[in-house]
C-alpha cells in the first residue's frame, strides 16, 4: 500500500482549535515534518502526544527531506507535515513535499483546520464571496512596486500578512497606490485573547499604526478596486508625473500607471519617454 503524505493543521493561538482527527493523525504518524521541534513538541505534549518523532522542515531544509519523507512513504508509513501555526503549504513549507510526494505517485491529504486568511476575510466585514490572497508582499525593489501596482488594481479583495515592524509601513504604502479612502480591516491575534479586528479607511489605519506598538503578526483585508472609468490623457500623464516623482524609472513608472488605470503600456509608455525627456532638458 502506498503512505499517505497528510498536511495537519495546526491551532492559530487557540488550542480548543486542534481537531480529534488531527490528533489521531499526528499520534499514527511515524514521522512529523515541522518549522520548529520544540514549538511542535509543546503542541504535542498539551495535545498528549507522545513517541512520535519529528524532523525540522523549514524553508531551508524542506528540499533536503525529501528523500527521507519519500522513503517512509515508500514503505506505507503516513508522514504528517505541520507549520508553526495554521494550515502547512500557505506561507509556510509543506509545498515542495506535497510536489515529490505527488511525483513518486503516493497519497497526499489534508486534516483541516484554522487558517488566519480565511478567519479574517469572514470577520473583517468586506465582501469575501470572491478574495484573492497575496501572503507576504516583498519587503523592496521592483517586485514590491508591482505588486503593490498589482494589488491597487484588482477588484477582488485582497487579503495579506505583514509582520508588526512592518505594519505602518506597508499600509502607508497602500494608501499611496490605492487611494486613502479605500476600505480596510486590518486583524491582529486572532483566535487569541486579545484578539482584534480594526475596521476604517487606510488613512485612518495608517494613523493608528503610527500611533500604536502593533504587536503579533497582522492580516490586512483590503475591499477590492472599483471598476476602473476610461483615463483621460490627463489622468495617465498625472499619474506618470507622480510616478516619476516617486523616483520609478521610466519603465517602471509606465509598467505602474498601466496596471493602476488600465492603460495599454505601449501608450504610457510614450507619456513617460516624453516626460522625462522634458525633465532632463530643464
Amino acid at each position: 500500500m502506498p503512505g499517505t503524505l497528510t498536511l495537519v493543521t495546526t491551532p492559530i493561538g487557540n488550542m480548543g482549535d486542534l481537531s480529534p482527527r488531527a490528533v489521531a493523525t499526528l499520534q499514527g504518524a511515524a514521522l512529523i515534518c515541522c518549522e520548529d521541534t520544540r514549538r511542535t513538541g509543546k503542541l504535542l505534549h498539551l495535545a498528549g502526544i507522545t513517541g512520535v518523532r519529528m524532523a525540522v522542515t523549514n524553508e531551508h531544509t524542506e528540499h533536503d527531506r525529501i528523500g527521507e519523507v519519500l522513503t517512509l512513504l515508500d514503505a506505507g508509513a503516513t508522514v504528517a507535515v505541520v507549520s508553526d501555526a495554521g494550515t502547512p503549504g500557505i506561507s509556510d513549507p509543506g509545498e515542495r513535499l506535497v510536489a515529490a510526494a505527488i511525483a513518486a505517485g503516493h497519497v497526499v491529504s489534508a486534516v483541516p483546520g484554522p487558517a488566519a486568511v480565511v478567519m479574517a476575510a469572514v470577520i473583517s466585514g468586506i465582501p469575501a464571496a470572491r478574495f484573492v490572497y497575496e501572503g507576504f508582499i516583498p519587503r523592496s525593489g521592483r517586485e514590491r512596486t508591482e505588486r503593490l501596482a498589482d494589488i491597487a488594481a484588482e477588484e477582488r479583495t485582497i487579503v495579506l500578512y505583514e509582520a508588526p515592524h512592518r505594519l505602518e509601513r506597508t499600509l502607508t504604502d497602500l494608501a499611496e497606490v490605492c487611494g486613502g479612502d479605500r476600505r480596510v480591516a486590518v486583524c491582529r491575534e486572532l483566535t487569541k485573547m486579545h484578539e482584534e479586528v480594526w475596521r476604517g479607511t487606510l488613512d485612518d489605519a495608517v494613523e493608528k499604526a503610527a500611533a500604536s506598538d502593533p504587536i503579533g503578526e497582522h492580516v490586512i483585508v483590503l475591499a477590492g478596486s472599483p471598476p476602473p472609468g476610461p483615463a483621460t490623457d490627463d489622468d495617465v500623464e498625472r499619474a506618470v508625473g507622480a510616478a516619476l516623482d516617486d523616483g520609478l524609472s521610466t519603465k517602471d513608472a509606465a509598467a505602474h500607471v498601466a496596471a493602476v488605470l488600465g492603460v495599454p503600456k505601449r501608450t504610457v509608455y510614450d507619456v513617460a519617454v516624453r516626460l522625462s525627456s522634458q525633465r532632463r532638458q530643464r
